[in-house]
């Protein structure tokens, strides 16, 4: 991921003014209080009594949300040049809020109901919701070998259970994409008792054999190995930042040495000078 955008300039020009206010602690809790309020007014425009009531009024507050966000985005893209452009998550709210603009009527018409997703740029205004979705990002190389071994176990699985219990339950296994769906139920262990395993149990006894050890496989052992490799990815991240963190300090830390050994050398340069004229006079 790239670095969070920063106010590097250390100048008091007009730009870098703006840049140290856009990153002030003041000004993003007032974003992420309008991104909220923008959350509430998105929601309540799904009620059709409230639309129809204050219809008029929820609407002029999501524009004038609108407004506000877009005026927000051209002052950092003002404040920080090319290198807001260089951030994924500023291009993710140039998005988000960009489809707010498209015209409600036309060909594009249907992406205005994409429109909350404003909301969601509630992640890239908190930081510890960014870093969670950094840790994610992160694990999904992780994440998809154990996709591609939880596919496989669904794929033997099926075929043997399309073989085992079509006959006895073919609403539920009577073909291979009905025992992928239904094996997808067994995992979330919704109704999966009731529904499925005492329907054929009464038929096969034996039964369990196959549901029971799937359950287990699927739900318990191969879903933890998903939060495993999430949490390896949070705890990852956590360290290269803190480890990036330490090393800013150490170098920020000599270069104070350095310029304190340089006001020592220059104090006693002038030291020996002054004794030098003493010794003179």
């Amino acid at each position: 991921m790239q670095e969070v955008l920063t106010a590097a300039d250390a100048d008091n020009t007009p730009r870098a003014r703006l840049a140290r206010l856009i990153l002030s602690t003041p000004f993003q809790r007032a974003v992420i209080g309008l991104i909220l309020l923008n959350a509430v007014t998105l929601g309540l425009e799904t009620s059709e009594s409230l639309m129809a009531r204050h219809g008029g009024l929820l609407r002029t507050v999501d524009r004038a949300l609108l407004l506000a966000f877009t005026a927000e985005l051209a002052l950092r893209i003002y404040a920080f040049r090319t290198r807001y452009f260089r951030d994924p998550w500023g291009i993710f709210d140039l998005l988000v809020v960009g489809i707010a603009w498209v015209p409600a009527a036309g060909p594009f018409a249907v992406l205005r109901a994409l429109r909350v997703l404003r909301v969601l740029r509630l992640i890239s205004a908190v930081p510890s919701l960014r870093n969670v979705v950094d840790a994610m990002l992160m694990a999904l190389p992780g994440m998809g070998s154990i996709m591609l071994l939880m596919g496989l176990i669904f794929y033997v699985a099926a075929v043997m259970a399309t073989k085992l219990y079509g006959g006895v339950l073919p609403e539920r296994f009577g073909t291979l994409g009905d025992s992928l769906f239904t094996l997808f139920q067994l995992m979330t262990l919704e109704s999966w008792a009731e529904a499925t395993a005492r329907p054929i149990l009464a038929q096969e006894p034996r039964a369990w054999l196959f549901f029971i050890p799937f359950i287990v496989v699927s739900t318990f052992v191969v879903l933890n190995l998903f939060i495993g490799v999430i949490v390896e990815s949070i705890q990852s991240l956590k360290a290269q930042r803190e480890g990036a963190q330490a090393m800013e300090a150490r170098a920020e830390a000599h270069a104070d040495a350095a310029v304190l050994l340089e006001e020592i050398r220059a104090l006693r340069r002038e030291v020996a000078a002054l004794r030098e004229a003493r010794g003179g006079g």
